[in-house]
């Protein structure tokens, strides 16, 4: 496979096969310029209609998404001969997901949740890296963006303890 820095075009068939559509963050890994960061922004009208939900369906629903997406990331990319291409950014949604997990209901935590996830994504630290070098497939391709959604789940966790136990 061509390592991900050089990258040939997107693939037309993005905008004529559901899996690549769908892979492709919904035609967002089409753009030109951030395709993680507008996958992210994708993910929240997606987080709007599940967060509503009990915990355990948001958790489900989230989990069948992570395995399809792994196995949808599989075999698109060696179908395009490219191992983690940044337009097929499905794994910033389930990421963003992620970190959004039993997330106050307030659109301040969506900012929050949002600046958080990509801040992990793109910064990769320990053991995120460590994930994307070396687990290999559709798994590792999502495995990490689970992981910096994890940090930021977190992060969103203790701040929201924080807040609501320092107000009497």
């Amino acid at each position: 496979m061509i390592p991900s820095r050089s990258l040939p075009p997107i693939p037309a068939a993005i905008w004529q096969k559901p899996s690549y559509f769908v892979a492709f963050g919904f035609g967002t890994g089409a753009l030109p310029i951030a395709p993680g960061t507008f996958g992210t922004l994708i993910a929240i009208p997606f987080y709007l209609l599940l967060q509503p939900l009990p915990f355990y369906a948001y958790l489900t629903i989230v989990l069948l998404c992570a395995i399809v997406s792994m196995k949808l990331c599989d075999i698109l990319s060696k179908e395009i001969h490219v191992h983690d291409h940044p337009g097929m950014n499905i794994d910033e949604i389930i990421g963003f997901l992620v970190t959004m997990i039993h997330a106050p209901p307030h659109w301040l935590w969506i900012i929050v949740g949002f600046a958080l996830f990509r801040l992990f994504d793109i910064w990769k630290p320990w053991p995120i890296h460590w994930l994307d070098q070396k687990v290999p497939g559709g798994i590792g391709m999502v495995l990490d963006d689970i992981l910096a959604g994890i940090y930021g789940l977190v992060i969103i966790q203790a701040l929201a303890w924080s807040i609501t136990t320092a107000v009497p």
